[in-house]
């Protein structure tokens, strides 16, 4: 299998898109492609939530080119012709093992950008939640009890520092909202990010939204050692945003040694504490020195939209933790997600005619 070769094809004659979708069939685009790229053949399967077998039999993996997919994929044998792969999710560590990814130079590339609008909100949202005492009046409101309680210490987040770790789509959401509401922006990358070109992202994003430019963090911080994460989580953070990819690199990245370094760090700046965000993927942090932290006082709470072990068991520990907010992986969903998905597909579709390079393309070296 080859790479897909970078020539025009303005009608994208030859190819043949199979569409696997949980989504009802979107008749309006599926009619816009027909008329921009006339020679491309088009087939619609709708999927039930949570199907893991393709809706046909495997002889027609034989002639499809351009998939686009959840986590229904064939083997290398089976789609000789395959050569793009457009993924309805953010991320693509659920791919990176299998031979049609590991063993190929068929291009995938995720649905990065689908994600930022409501994900940033949810972070938001709990953040403020949390900071707003909600869950404790939400509770005396069932109760039917008008209480205050401990409202005089209720702060707002202006002057207060956002870390967002990995910065990618999501995270430059978060920091455009964080920064309307006052926050100020720490930034962590893999790679360093010195000049204003690096800054910039190419990825796909909905017109007018993230950070294209880069312009919102203060800080920039990055590396892939311990020293250069630890120097991050020490720069004085009153909020942070986990939003890295799950690679081999980043199983239980923060642990105990890195709640640590937020304590510290917090005792230093005057004792106000980190509150953390998790939209990534579980393995990311350690839960059980997570549940440790904020027993222990090291950090102030935490938002969970993923969880390790996922889904969470009945009678875990994380469901009964103080100042824990849990979420069963919904922080990404939106009745506009479907739309953004096949805006994305139609980009790189065009890109594709254009024998331009794909948007959103996932590394074989670094996993994301």
């Amino acid at each position: 299998m080859t790479l897909i070769k970078m020539s025009t094809n303005k009608t994208l004659k030859g190819h043949k898109l199979a569409i696997l979708s949980p989504f009802a069939k979107p008749k309006e685009f599926l009619e816009q492609l027909r008329k921009e790229f006339p020679d491309l053949v088009a087939d619609y399967y709708q999927l039930q939530w949570g199907q893991t077998t393709a809706p046909f039999p495997p002889e027609t993996w034989k002639d499809i080119t351009i998939l686009l997919t959840f986590n229904i994929l064939p083997t290398p044998e089976q789609a000789p012709k395959l050569e793009y792969v457009q993924l309805q999710s953010a991320g693509a560590n659920h791919v990176l093992k299998l031979p049609i990814f590991a063993d190929t130079e068929i291009n995938f590339c995720t649905a990065n950008g689908v994600h930022g609008p409501q994900i940033s909100e949810w972070i938001i949202s709990t953040y403020l939640a949390f900071e707003h005492h909600l869950p404790f009046f939400l509770e005396k409101q069932k109760q039917g009890t008008w209480e205050r309680g401990d409202s005089n210490n209720i702060e707002d987040g202006l002057g207060k520092t956002i870390g967002i770790l990995g910065y990618g789509s999501i995270g430059r959401q978060t920091a455009r909202v964080a920064t309307a509401l006052g926050l100020k922006v720490h930034a962590y990358t893999l790679h360093p990010r010195n000049t204003p070109e690096s800054k910039k992202d190419s990825s796909w994003t909905p017109a007018g939204l993230g950070d294209p430019d880069g312009v919102f963090p203060s800080k920039w911080f990055a590396g892939g050692k311990k020293a250069d994460l630890r120097a991050f989580l020490a720069s004085g953070l009153d909020l942070l945003v986990i939003s890295t990819p799950l690679t081999d690199n980043t199983q239980h990245l923060i642990a105990a040694p890195e709640f640590k370094v937020l304590a510290d760090a917090a005792a230093a700046r005057g004792g106000r504490k980190t509150y953390v965000s998790n939209i990534a993927r579980g393995p990311v942090i350690q839960t059980e020195d997570l549940i440790e932290a904020v027993n222990g006082g090291l950090i102030r709470g935490a938002a969970l939209d993923v969880t390790d072990p996922e889904p969470l068991p009945d009678g875990h520990p994380l469901w009964t933790t103080k100042n824990v907010i849990v979420t069963p992986h919904v922080s990404g969903a939106s009745t506009a997600y479907a739309t953004r998905v096949f805006a994305i597909l139609e980009y790189n579709l065009r890109r594709l005619s254009e024998g331009k390079e794909l948007t959103n393309r996932v590394s074989r070296k670094e996993g994301y």
